[in-house]
C-alpha cells in the first residue's frame, strides 16, 4: 500500500464523524472491521473523538467466542475500551444473515444507547456495495433496492458511519499487512449456501466484461444520487399536501391523486412506514392493491396500518389489531412512537385505547381524531380501569407526544 493510499483512507474516517464525538466502532474480528478500527483510533487525537468498540457475538460458531476476545485484547493494547454483545436467541429457521444483521443493530444501538455513544461507525466496503447490487439484481430490486447503502444516516439518537464504502477489501488488508495487524476469516464468507458468497463469486466471473466490483459500486452510487432526486421532490410534496394529526399521517386525497405515480407511491410507503414502525416497504402487489381501494374510495388496511380513503382526505392510522396487546410502563416508549408525560406509578402501564375504553371519553369528538384513530392511540390504564386517554380528551394530567422527532413527516422521507 502507498503512502498516498493510506492518507486516503485516514481521511475518509477522519472526515466521517464531527470533531468531539463519542465514537463507537463495531469490530467483528475481520479484515474489514479491524481495518477501520485502526482508522479510528488513528484519528482519535487529532478529531477530538472519545472511541469505545463493541463486538456481537451471535452464538452461532464456537469460534466467535474467541474471536470476540482477540478483538477485547487489540482494543486492550489500544486503550479503547471494548464490550462483547451475546446475541441470546438465534433462530432456528428462515433468513439466518437477516436476522442476524438486524439483532446486530439493535445490540449495538442499545449499546451506544447506554454508553452515551452519539456516532457508530460500520465498516462496509465498495465490495459490500458491488455485492449488494447483484443480490438485489437477482430480486427484481427497483431503484431503490438498487442504489447504494448509505454512507450515513441517523435513527433518533444515534448517528451512523460507514466510512469505506469507497475503499476495496483488498485494500484494507494491503493496510492490515503494512500496519501488522491481524484480523479472522469468518468461514461462513466461504459458504456457497450464503447469497452473499454467491454474488461475491459471481463477481469474479463477470470481470472480463468489465464489470467489476468498483464499476457495480459505482452504479449503485449513479442511482443512490437518482434515489436521492426523488426522496426530495418527494418530501417537498409532503409538505405541500401532508400532515401529521393524531400520530397519523393525512394527505389531501386529490392532491395525492394529482401527483406523479412514483412520488405518490413513496408518500404512501413511508407514510405506512411511520405509522407502522416497520422495517421494509410492502410488496408491489400489496400497494398496488392499496391503491386501487383508495382510487375507489374504499378503506383498506396493510403494513399494520388502516388506510381510510371515504372522504375528502386520505389518513393513514395505526390499525387497532396491530396495537391490541401491546402494553408496557408508562415511561418507556409505546408501540415504537409514542411517550406519554404524567404522574408516573409502577401499577400503571400504557396500552392501546380500543374500543371499550373510548366509551369511556365522552369527548373524543372534540379531538377532530377519528374513531378508527383513536382506538390504537395510547392510554393509561391501572387493570382494567382506564385512568387517562390523552388522545383522546381525558388528560387527567398525561400528555402524549411521538417520540424521536417523528412529528414532522417529510424529514422522515429524507431520512429512511
Amino acid at each position: 500500500m502507498t503512502d498516498a493510499a493510506e492518507a486516503s483512507l485516514l481521511e475518509a474516517v477522519a472526515q466521517s464523524m464531527p470533531r468531539g464525538a463519542s465514537v463507537g466502532v463495531a469490530v467483528s474480528g475481520g479484515g474489514d472491521s479491524m481495518a477501520l478500527l485502526d482508522l479510528v483510533s488513528r484519528s482519535a487525537g487529532s478529531r477530538g473523538w472519545g472511541v469505545r468498540a463493541a463486538t456481537v457475538d451471535h452464538g452461532l460458531r464456537p469460534e466467535a467466542a474467541d474471536e470476540a476476545r482477540m478483538v477485547a485484547q487489540h482494543c486492550a493494547d489500544l486503550g479503547i475500551p471494548h464490550e462483547t454483545l451475546v446475541w441470546r436467541d438465534p433462530p432456528s429457521e428462515g433468513n439466518l444473515q437477516d436476522r442476524a444483521r438486524r439483532a446486530r443493530r439493535r445490540l449495538l444501538t442499545a449499546w451506544a444507547r447506554r454508553e452515551g455513544i452519539g456516532h457508530v461507525a460500520l465498516g462496509h466496503t465498495e465490495d459490500d456495495l458491488a455485492e449488494t447490487f447483484l443480490m438485489r439484481l437477482s430480486r427484481e430490486a427497483g431503484l431503490d433496492g438498487l442504489s447504494a447503502m448509505r454512507a450515513d444516516w441517523q435513527e433518533e439518537d444515534v448517528c451512523w458511519h460507514r466510512p469505506l464504502l469507497a475503499a476495496s477489501r483488498e485494500a484494507l488488508r494491503d493496510y492490515l499487512r503494512v500496519r501488522a495487524l491481524h484480523w479472522v476469516e469468518d468461514p461462513s464468507n466461504d459458504d456457497p449456501a450464503f447469497a452473499r458468497v454467491r454474488a461475491r463469486s459471481i463477481l469474479g466471473h463477470l470481470q472480463p466484461l468489465g464489470l467489476t466490483g468498483a464499476t457495480l459500486a459505482s452504479v449503485a452510487r449513479n442511482l443512490g444520487d437518482a434515489r436521492a432526486a426523488l426522496a426530495r421532490h418527494a418530501a417537498e410534496a409532503a409538505e405541500r399536501i401532508a400532515r401529521v394529526e393524531g400520530g397519523d399521517v393525512v394527505f389531501g386525497a386529490d392532491a395525492l391523486r394529482a401527483l406523479p405515480a412514483e412520488t405518490r407511491r413513496r408518500l404512501l410507503i413511508a407514510a405506512l412506514r411511520w405509522v407502522s414502525g416497520a422495517e421494509y416497504p410492502p410488496r408491489e402487489a400489496a400497494l398496488d392493491a392499496l391503491w386501487a381501494a383508495v382510487g375507489d374510495h374504499r378503506d383498506h388496511t396493510l403494513s399494520g396500518c388502516l388506510v381510510l380513503a371515504g372522504g375528502d382526505v386520505v389518513r393513514v392510522t395505526r390499525e387497532a389489531a396491530a396495537s391490541r396487546g401491546v402494553e408496557g410502563p408508562t415511561d418507556a416508549c409505546w408501540d415504537g412512537r409514542w411517550r406519554l408525560d404524567g404522574p408516573h406509578a409502577p401499577d400503571l402501564r400504557i396500552a392501546a385505547l380500543g374500543e371499550e375504553g373510548l366509551r369511556h371519553c365522552p369527548d373524543w369528538r372534540e379531538s377532530g381524531v377519528p374513531r378508527a384513530s383513536l382506538r390504537a392511540s395510547p392510554a393509561v390504564w391501572r387493570g382494567a380501569d382506564l385512568v387517562a386517554a390523552p388522545l383522546a380528551g381525558l388528560s387527567a394530567g398525561w400528555s402524549a407526544q411521538l417520540a424521536g422527532g417523528r412529528d414532522h413527516f417529510a424529514s422522515y422521507l429524507l431520512s429512511h
